[in-house]
């Protein structure tokens, strides 16, 4: 299924005009507008720090992506070494969304969203190699789910085990949720079976007998929790791939909330939890931060013993109410252009 983009380079200001960013800093959460006055589509971000003492996510809601109607949210959570770690995530974070941009005006005429997808995430991942001397992800990287809007049509694209989910209400007026992407780890029979075919192992310690991981044959490590990254290079020969999954999805009338988030969230919050969450937050402007918050408590219910992981949320807003912008996180900017 194709994603229609309607993209110009011209330096004209009119709704067809591209807006690139290089850089949003070097913030764990960023929320950037092209426009000072956004009168809908607006969301959150929000960004939480775990028990580490250091956050390897990152992630981003760009209001005005493309076009000027347009958005893009994304989540990056970074693991490995904690410096590459930390850094992988924010580098992607900052450059990908200009790649996709120049690859959906590339492909414009095909309006091929898995092809503009896959063909992006491929060049951030050969453009980390290129940072190996000053950037060692050997062993480290990021997952990262995408999602881009535009007009009433939204592209996803996911790799790892961040997620995207659509909040909407139901006929009755019910809250729903419908997940918009896969979590892609070993334990998925289809990831596990390329994996071992390139001679890969997939194996979960005795002391996490419910979490599998990818080894290298014949050594013990990196024991990566994903089966799909940027980085991570030791891994790529033998079924690590950053190919990602991509969907398209068409905004109904009944579509609240887009919401993307890392597996901080996920771990311990269900689906239908988080749209629970987001569904009674103050605003819109609040939601990010309202499911954070609920996921730091989760954490702290559940696993007492464990230290709280990074959790990251980007809330986008797809209703028709004027709500002020704001982003909530422990380290936030608003980027210059």
């Amino acid at each position: 299924m194709g994603f229609c983009m309607c993209l110009s380079s011209g330096g004209s200001t009119d709704r067809n005009q591209i807006y690139e960013v290089n850089d949003y800093g070097q913030e764990n959460a960023v929320l950037y507008s092209e426009q000072h006055d956004v009168p809908q589509d607006v969301g959150s971000v929000s960004s939480l720090t775990g028990g580490k003492g250091f956050n390897q996510d990152a992630a981003i809601l760009h209001l005005g992506y493309g076009t000027q109607d347009g958005a893009l949210c994304g989540v990056f959570d970074g693991h490995g070494d904690q410096k590459y770690g930390q850094l992988v995530s924010r580098i992607v974070r900052n450059q990908l969304p200009s790649l996709l941009l120049g690859h959906m005006n590339n492909h414009s005429v095909t309006r091929d969203s898995k092809l503009i997808c896959e063909t992006a995430f491929l060049a951030m991942d050969k453009r980390i190699l290129k940072f190996k001397k000053t950037l060692d992800c050997s062993s480290s990287g990021t997952a990262a789910v995408v999602a881009v809007k535009q007009g009433n049509q939204i592209m996803v694209a996911n790799l790892g085990d961040s997620r995207a989910v659509m909040i909407r209400t139901s006929e009755m007026g019910e809250t729903e949720v419908v997940q918009l992407t896969n979590d892609l780890k070993p334990s998925v029979p289809s990831e596990a079976e390329r994996i071992r075919k390139r001679n890969g192992r997939v194996l979960a310690l005795e002391s996490e007998p419910h979490i599998k991981r990818v080894w290298l044959p014949h050594e013990n490590a990196p024991g990566l929790a994903m089966s799909r990254s940027f980085g991570d290079f030791v891994l790529k020969s033998y079924g690590v791939i950053a190919t990602p999954q991509v969907s398209t999805h068409q905004i109904t009338p009944r579509d609240q909330f887009l919401l993307l988030a890392s597996d901080g969230v996920w771990d311990v919050l269900s689906n239908e939890e988080v749209a629970t969450v987001v569904m009674k937050s103050a605003n819109e402007s609040a939601a990010a931060s309202a499911v954070t918050e609920a996921a730091a408590n989760a954490w702290r219910q559940k696993y007492p013993t464990i230290k709280v992981d990074d959790i990251s949320v980007v809330c986008l807003s797809l209703s028709t109410r004027n709500v002020n912008l704001r982003s909530s996180s422990t380290n936030m900017t608003k980027p210059s252009s």
